[in-house]
């Protein structure tokens, strides 16, 4: 169930019962609001229906059980590819971008007949990631589709795609969630947080489940306090930003500092909100830096201490901005 997405699914859905469909279909929107899980739940369902037995199920449910839903859960229908940033095999970190050559492996996929139904779908998650040959090699499969493929395009920016990738997709558009269906994800997946904890993490998830749900597992309520306090107090002395660096820093502390990565450019945008004329426009040039930087952090695998005590000064400067 793809909960709050409810147009989305219909007009992807409605598209799919005709057999009359756009070839690519650009899933655009803020992370964490269920494009991916969209993607995933359109695959299943394409490939099921195709390929049989038969099933009744609406919108874009499956049956578990059902053999071809196995293999895509699997990872081992053979009509199907997903593309994401493979691994560094030094490092042990993802690839800065998706490769040129994963999207040429992709053509050689698609040259092949389909081999369970006439139909293959083709997730690429995200396809903001493609770096420039990449995005190219992309646009000639676009520009020249295969019948009965169907790409997906997962998105957090398209206003940075190509404009010739944009132009030959359809696109749906993902919203922030409601509060609603935030708190039907955590009771769902987070069962054990309490409804206070939950309630905090709902106000500081900013509409993407995604990101609550990580926040839950994390346990971030110390981590956002310290951050608004450099938001709201400034940080004059570099103590805090110096503090949350060290504790950051830490090799154990991996999954956290991704998180505030994430945290820092949501807190700015939420206090930004609350000023007006110059203020506002120099706090919305902070957000923009805080997300630049934390974009860019880890695809480039910039130190992590460094990287909080930079995006720290960033939230202390939106404090001078206050009246």
């Amino acid at each position: 169930m793809i909960l709050g997405q409810e147009r989305a699914v219909g007009q992807f859905a409605s598209a799919w019962a005709t057999r009359r469909l756009h070839h690519a279909w650009l899933l655009a929107g803020p992370k964490g609001v269920g494009k991916a899980s969209f993607a995933h739940a359109a695959a299943r369902r394409v490939l099921a229906e195709a390929a049989g037995p038969p099933f009744d199920r609406p919108a874009l449910e499956t049956d578990d059980e059902h053999p071809i839903v196995k293999l895509v859960e699997a990872g081992s229908h053979p009509d199907m590819r997903r593309l994401e940033r493979l691994v560094n095999e030094k490092t042990g970190n993802l690839k800065q971008d998706i490769l040129v050559e994963q999207i040429r492996e992709l053509g050689e996929f698609l040259n092949l007949s389909a081999a369970l139904s006439p139909w293959r779908v083709v997730v690429i998650d995200t396809v903001d990631e493609l770096n420039k040959n990449a995005a190219n090699a992309l646009l000639k499969m676009l520009e020249e589709p295969q019948p009965n493929t169907i790409f997906f395009l997962v998105s957090h920016a398209p206003g940075r795609l190509l404009p010739t990738i944009r132009s030959r997709c359809r696109r749906l558009d993902f919203s922030t969630l409601d509060d609603d269906a935030m708190t039907s994800v955590l009771e769902r997946a987070a069962p054990d947080v309490s409804a206070a904890e939950r309630q905090r993490t709902i106000a500081m998830s900013f509409g993407s489940a995604g990101r609550a749900l990580a926040f839950a597992e994390l346990s971030l309520a110390k981590l956002e306090d310290a951050a608004l306090a450099m938001v709201r107090q400034g940080d004059p002395t570099n103590a805090r930003r110096a503090e949350l660096a060290s504790e950051l820093g830490k090799k154990g502390a991996a999954d956290r500092y991704v998180a505030f990565l994430d945290l820092g450019p949501s807190l700015i945008a939420r206090e930004a909100r609350k000023l007006d004329g110059r203020p506002r426009e120099r706090a919305l040039d902070a957000y923009a830096k805080a997300r630049e930087l934390a974009a860019v952090a880890p695809r480039v695998s910039l130190d992590p201490a460094a990287t909080v005590f930079q995006l720290g000064g960033i939230l202390a400067s939106v404090a001078s901005l206050k009246p």
